[in-house]
């Protein structure tokens, strides 16, 4: 019997039949539990949670600590991530910690993502699914981290999972709930990302006169978007204004062909931008070329089941989900794909199980049925061999990019000694040279006087450097402000530190 089809229910002595669409029955958790740990565990080992903050982390985790100042926030960033973190950055400044803290809940999370897809395809597809997500590099990489982009993904997931299980069996009232906290989820974190992932829902939706699915989507997204189309009107002017602003930050969005960007970001780049430099090794982006065609695979065992829908509506999602970033931006980051990584997961484990055990219960003449779920032994081994390949190289990618990020962090906090040493010490300011991730590891403000976090003048600058110690850097290569050419030049490994004379004597602070 295929995946989908009329179901029997049982319940003591009374039988019933339910929708022919209505999804199988629930299978145990286990699989999912342990998949669940495995990806904590992995977390925590393979990543470490002693890894300093980065730069976008810096941003988020500042606007809920006590112990930092606030860093400027940006028209394209929302909440979502800072009251994820809040919890624990509003009263701990542990790194530990705080990277311990969030390993736990992207497992708990992947584990409800993967949850809400129960019934709709066999537990082993989605335990293999999460599998493939959970091993890629940028999921162990971000998994742990103050980022939005995971957590858009665990919503992508819960949402379609969701829709699809109270599109089949309208009595599941809470799979509607489920549509509406993914939704939320998603806008919470990203809400124009939460907005692309949900035009093939909504459009399927209208298209199929589901208004309560339509309803539960809207609303979803209108939860999770609430705050930041307020503080649009309250900071920005309007909604448009602050998308205008948001589209110029990012190099303005349009017409942009960033697949190859994102082809080189593979390599471990966080962020490529410029996006320049040779091509990862073939072996390298392998993966990312055979996922669409896995996916397809799993479209082919779809139609073939007589399952469509619950197939096509994960790929229509990730598609939409990755279109503005292949197609609309100018640079490129991995982890920017994630919520496509993961809806596409659902369709390439289900045809990575078509390639390695022959379909259940299939008619052959002068056979009769076949025995269910009998292996093919050549492609098992041919598809086992490649996975664990695959594995290989994502764990020697993710080792790498671990080590570059360490290393790099350990600068800003070797930076932020040596500033100390040199009398900046909190309440201080920092401008220039990566002001902000130097400001938050030295415990000082940070400000631009241009530039994407442009926040403060020239003027106000100048009239900080009387009460507090003000430091401005440059970076190889840069030429230093105007305003601080007269002070004092130090340096600090390839910085060029110009600190401003000591506030005059009875200054106020």
């Amino acid at each position: 019997m295929p995946d989908g089809s009329g179901l029997l229910l049982t319940t003591g002595r009374r039988r019933a039949h339910t929708s022919p669409n209505a999804p199988r029955p629930a299978a145990g958790t286990a699989p999912l539990v342990a998949l669940a740990a495995v990806f904590t565990l992995a977390q925590l080992v393979l990543v470490r949670p002693g890894l300093g903050l980065g730069w976008d982390e810096i941003v988020y985790v500042s606007q809920v600590t006590s112990h930092h100042p606030a860093a400027f926030f940006s028209a394209p960033r929302s909440r979502g991530v800072s009251l994820l973190v809040a919890p624990v950055a509003s009263w701990s400044s542990s790194t530990v910690l705080l990277r311990v803290y969030l390993a736990l809940l992207s497992g708990l999370a992947l584990y409800l993502a993967l949850r809400a897809w129960r019934g709709l395809f066999p537990t082993r597809v989605l335990v293999t699914s999460g599998a493939f997500y959970a091993s890629l590099w940028v999921t162990l990489f971000y998994g742990p981290q103050a980022m939005p982009n995971h957590w858009v993904a665990i919503g992508a997931l819960i949402t379609v999972g969701s829709f699809l299980r109270y599109h089949a069996d309208p009595s599941a009232r809470g799979a509607l709930w489920g549509v509406v906290a993914g939704a939320a989820l998603m806008a919470w974190m990203r809400p124009t990302d939460a907005v692309w992932v949900a035009v093939p829902l909504c459009v399927l939706a209208l298209a199929g006169r589901h208004g309560r699915l339509l309803l539960a989507s809207a609303a979803g997204l209108a939860a999770g978007a609430a705050e930041w189309v307020a503080e649009a009107y309250a900071g920005y002017g309007g909604l448009g204004e602050r998308l205008a602003e948001a589209s110029r930050i990012q190099g303005g969005l349009g017409w942009h062909m960033a697949v190859d960007d994102q082809l080189r970001s593979l390599g471990g780049r966080g962020l490529c931008r410029p996006c320049t430099g040779p091509m990862p090794h073939p072996v390298v982006t392998l993966w990312w070329f055979a996922l669409p065609l896995l996916a397809a695979v799993g479209l082919v065992v779809a139609v073939r089941a007589r399952r469509v829908l619950r197939t096509v509506l994960p790929l229509a999602c990730a598609t939409t989900a990755a279109l503005p970033y292949l197609f609309m931006i100018g640079y490129a980051a991995p982890r920017f794909l994630q919520p496509a990584y993961a809806l596409l997961a659902i369709p390439v484990a289900d045809g990575l199980w078509h390639l390695v055990r022959k379909p259940a219960g299939q008619w052959r003449p002068g056979e009769g049925w076949r025995p269910a779920g009998r292996w093919r032994p050549a492609a098992a081994a041919l598809v086992a061999l490649a996975l664990a390949g695959h594995l290989a190289v994502q764990l020697a990618v993710l080792a790498h990019t671990v080590d570059r990020n360490t290393e790099s962090r350990r600068d800003w906090t070797r930076t932020a000694g040596e500033l100390h040493r040199l009398g900046v010490r909190p309440p201080c300011l920092i401008t220039g040279h990566e002001a902000i991730p130097v400001g938050y590891y030295t415990g000082c403000s940070s400000g631009e006087t241009g530039g994407n976090n442009e926040n403060t003048t020239v003027a106000e600058i100048l009239r900080t450097a009387d009460r507090v110690p003000v430091a401005a850097l440059t970076g190889p290569g840069g030429v230093p402000p105007d305003y601080a050419r007269p002070w004092p030049v130090h340096k600090i490994s390839d910085l060029e530190v110009r600190i401003a004379p000591a506030p005059r004597q009875g200054a106020s602070g």
